[in-house]
């Protein structure tokens, strides 16, 4: 049983809706639906795997966490304290414990500014550090990222893929977070320097006590790195449990058919693949019932016009599939 204590982040029925068409008079008619409904809690120290194919609203499911963008409804808990409608000012006092590291290092370092002003800049404007200790605590937080001392003075353009990656995670965990939420941090990068990147999170993460939410394509890195595991489809949680029950015991058809495009390194073992047939669906509108039924093998009646409820199947793992009602 989980110790209510050590609940770090509680998300209860998030959605992150998107205006796409409004009337002459501006009111708004259709909406994408890029985060619809979505609910889980994370203890504090571990890690959240968050799976699932592009454009299911797994990045925009950690922004809303972060308010980078207004909650539509829903909300959002961080240490016992309900964040997601609290005033900007005060928002901001919080803003330090919850980081996030982007997915692409080339877009998220500005070109005019020094490696050194890009991980320090906002140590200085929390006041977590003052102008006589601020070199020395920058570089202190360089070398726990492995960045050299020499590359303080340097620029961006001047780095590779998987160094200015080590910036943004410097510039992350310069302000001290315990909540940092990974957006695909190494799906830019070569196999090799994706190794050394998630071994540095998790070695960071022990001693430093972080909590991640780790957005992922890679099912093999997310089950190298997570505790929980969490698989999103067209904005809605449709799985989620232990890393163990999540890999030993998929439920839902969408998380069969993701595990089934892994590949297996191993020329002699037969894939057992599962295609799934169609496209996704628009998030503008999403599929009547079941927002899986146009692409499910195991599609029945019910679920063409009932929406299956989302409930602990068995103990700690939570799926919406009418085939577990």
């Amino acid at each position: 049983m989980i110790d209510e204590k050590e609940i770090l982040l509680e998300v209860k029925n998030l959605k992150k809706y998107f205006v796409v068409d409004t009337t002459f008079f501006g009111k708004p008619t259709k909406y994408l639906k890029a985060v619809d409904d979505v609910s889980f809690r994370l203890e504090k120290g571990k890690t959240l795997g968050i799976v699932g194919e592009s454009g299911c609203g797994k990045t925009t499911m950690g922004r809303t966490v972060l308010r980078l963008y207004d909650v539509t409804d829903g909300e959002v808990w961080f240490k016992g304290q309900e964040v997601s409608k609290i005033p900007e000012r005060e928002f901001n006092k919080l803003r330090p414990n919850m980081q996030m590291i982007f997915q692409d290092p080339y877009a998220s370092l500005s070109p005019r500014m020094t490696v050194g002003e890009i991980i320090g800049e906002a140590a200085l404007e929390h006041k977590l550090v003052d102008k006589a200790n601020y070199r020395e605590y920058v570089l202190g937080v360089m070398k726990m990222c492995g960045l050299q001392p020499h590359y303080f003075d340097r620029y961006p353009h001047e780095f590779s893929g998987g160094q200015r990656q080590r910036i943004c995670i410097a510039r992350a965990l310069a302000l001290k977070p315990e909540l940092v939420i990974c957006d695909e941090p190494v799906s830019a990068l070569d196999v090799s320097i994706q190794a050394q990147i998630i071994n540095m999170l998790k070695e960071l993460q022990k001693q430093l006590g972080l909590t991640y939410v780790f957005i992922s394509h890679d099912l093999s890195v997310v089950k190298h790195i997570s505790d929980e595991v969490g698989v999103m489809y067209l904005g809605s949680m449709v799985e989620y449990g232990s890393k163990e029950r999540i890999f030993a015991n998929t439920l839902h058809p969408y998380t069969k058919a993701l595990f089934s495009a892994v590949p297996v390194p191993n020329p002699h073992v037969k894939m057992n693949r599962v295609i799934l047939k169609g496209d996704i669906p628009s998030p503008v509108n999403p599929p009547q019932g079941c927002k899986f039924h146009t692409r499910c093998e195991h599609c029945m009646e019910v679920c063409k016009t009932v929406a299956p409820q989302y409930k602990e199947v068995e103990s700690g793992h939570f799926c919406a599939c009418h085939l577990y009602d």
